[in-house]
């Protein structure tokens, strides 16, 4: 009778940790390498495990140094993999923490069982040595009657006390082994974890001799993403901004110790360039109803500033229209939880201009405004800022996509002991030679500051108002300087009326705007 002989273990494959991450928008570019010993002619090399949501198409494998090798091949396989046992934690179920009691206490009765059996069996011997000593004390005449029965029940009690408590303890382990399976039955129709599926990478290299060689490996991979974020400190007449990159990744492997890179390439995004449609441009003679009236409506109108235009209903990073590339100034770790994980990216201090400032037409508010410009060494992109002041956190904002040394402005909340009323009124008039149409409007605006005991030292607050601003010549807008008390101390090309009025503690003012539009008679639509 002969046996096969058994068959030889699976080698164990070659580690392939992650070195460098690039993360994109809603993707990751990983880079692994790892050192391989090289025989001389061809052969096929198992390195991983590595994510099973690897792209097979930008798998890319290349060997460094100097040793003459070849790549032929490169592959993933994927395999299910049953899950190994895992420790217990605080987050398990019912289910897993009874199983886990139920366990404990088997092990405590097997244990209290043993010692009953061997305390049985020690009065067992006793009794056996009692009744020999009987026997041989009736055969030499000796007669102990007394003690002789005193020891036989002893014996007998003690004896009959552990046995009871030793059938306690065989029952308790029969209903513990019940209720176990009944446990484990249950956690495994609930709680079945499912085969995890793995991935190795199969390389095959022709190597000229043996030797060690370098191996470099990247691939993109799902389910990775990255947004930026700031937190923003005011500390007096300086400000600290610190940028930040908030990454989430669930590729089934955990990022340790790598070199993040962070991009706003959208590697999805179709290059196709846009069709070009006709727009046809018709001419047509004026009738002589719209030669005599020129039609004119009020609407509102966003003041530009520079900067890209914001897409709606397109979600990513604002880059200004242009791929930009961030790195974090240190090796980082990333879990594969998909919870989002902080990435200090960079800090600077600066000087920052605070203001006051209130634009009583959109909002009743104060409002502290702190204007600084950008000393990072990169551009920020658009992203939430938490903002932290003197007394701690104040709140979270919004900083737009800033240029290099560009200005930014951050609104650090509002000031609760100041309050603001606008009142409006408006009057029409026509004269009667011209037949043209006045329309004047006054504007008040009543400040307030609410001081607490013993508060001291002005507050300047920056009011600003607009004035309508005409773009044909038969509407005329005029400031009425003389009425306004006071006059405005500027008024941009955008038609911003601003004021810089100082309130001492409890102080209070009243600005007064005054403006007319003036159009003639031919004008409709006012």
């Amino acid at each position: 009778m002969s046996t096969a002989p058994n068959p030889a273990p699976a080698p164990q494959p070659i580690a392939l940790p992650v070195t460098a991450v690039t993360c994109l928008e809603d993707r990751a570019h990983v880079e692994r390498s790892t050192v391989l010993d090289l025989e001389a002619g061809i052969q096929r090399l198992r390195l991983g495990p590595v994510s099973a949501l690897a792209v097979d198409r930008t798998l890319h494998a290349e060997l460094t140094g100097e040793h003459p090798a070849t790549v032929l091949d490169v592959r993933i396989v994927r395999t299910w993999t049953p899950r190994g046992p895992s420790p217990a934690t605080d987050e398990d179920s019912v289910l897993r923490r009874r199983v886990k009691a139920v366990e404990e206490e088997q092990t405590t009765v097997e244990r209290s069982r043993d010692r009953l059996r061997t305390r049985l069996d020690l009065l067992g011997r006793l009794a056996t040595d009692l009744l020999r000593e009987i026997g041989e004390g009736t055969g030499s005449g000796e007669s102990e009657r007394s003690r002789w029965a005193r020891e036989l029940d002893r014996v007998d009690q003690e004896r009959d006390e552990y046995g009871e408590r030793l059938r306690a303890a065989e029952a308790r382990l029969t209903a513990l082994a019940a209720e176990l399976r009944a446990t484990e039955r249950a956690m495994d129709l609930s709680e079945e974890e499912p085969a995890e599926l793995l991935g190795h990478v199969e390389l095959t290299v022709e190597s000229a001799a043996a030797g060690r060689v370098g191996l470099r490996l990247s691939h993109l991979t799902p389910c990775a993403l990255w947004r930026p974020a700031y937190r923003a400190v005011l500390d007096g007449d300086s400000l600290t901004l610190e940028t930040e990159a908030m990454v989430w990744q669930r590729t089934g492997e955990d990022w340790s110790d790598v070199r993040l890179t962070l991009s706003t390439a959208r590697s999805a995004l179709a290059t196709d360039p846009p069709r070009l449609g006709e727009d046809r441009l018709t001419l047509k003679d004026r009738s002589a109803a719209e030669r005599r009236t020129v039609d004119v409506e009020l609407r509102e109108e966003e003041i530009g500033v520079l900067g890209p235009t914001p897409v709606l209903g397109l979600p990513g990073v604002d880059d200004g229209g242009e791929t930009r590339v961030l790195r974090a100034p240190a090796p980082v770790s990333v879990p594969g939880d998909g919870r989002a994980h902080r990435v200090p990216l960079s800090a600077f201090t600066t000087a920052a201009h605070s203001e006051y400032a209130c634009s009583p037409e959109l909002s009743p508010l104060v409002t502290q405004a702190v204007r600084f410009d950008n000393l990072s060494g990169h551009v920020l992109l658009a992203g939430p800022v938490d903002l932290v002041r003197g007394s701690g956190f104040s709140g979270r904002g919004t900083l737009d996509f800033t240029a290099l040394g560009a200005p930014v402005e951050l609104a650090f909340g509002s000031c609760d002991d100041h309050g603001v009323v606008r009142q409006a009124e408006e009057t029409r008039d026509t004269t009667g030679i011209t037949q043209r149409t006045v329309v004047t409007r006054t504007v008040r605006l009543h400040l307030s500051r609410f001081s607490a005991p013993g508060e001291r030292g002005e507050r300047v607050v920056a009011l600003r108002e607009r004035i309508p601003v005409s773009e044909v010549s038969a509407v005329e807008v005029r400031l009425l300087k003389d009425a306004c008390s006071p006059a405005p101390d500027v008024v941009d090309a955008e038609g911003i009326a601003r004021w810089d009025v100082a309130l001492p503690p409890g102080g209070r003012r009243t600005v007064t705007l005054v403006y007319e539009l003036s159009a003639s008679s031919k004008v409709t639509g006012l």
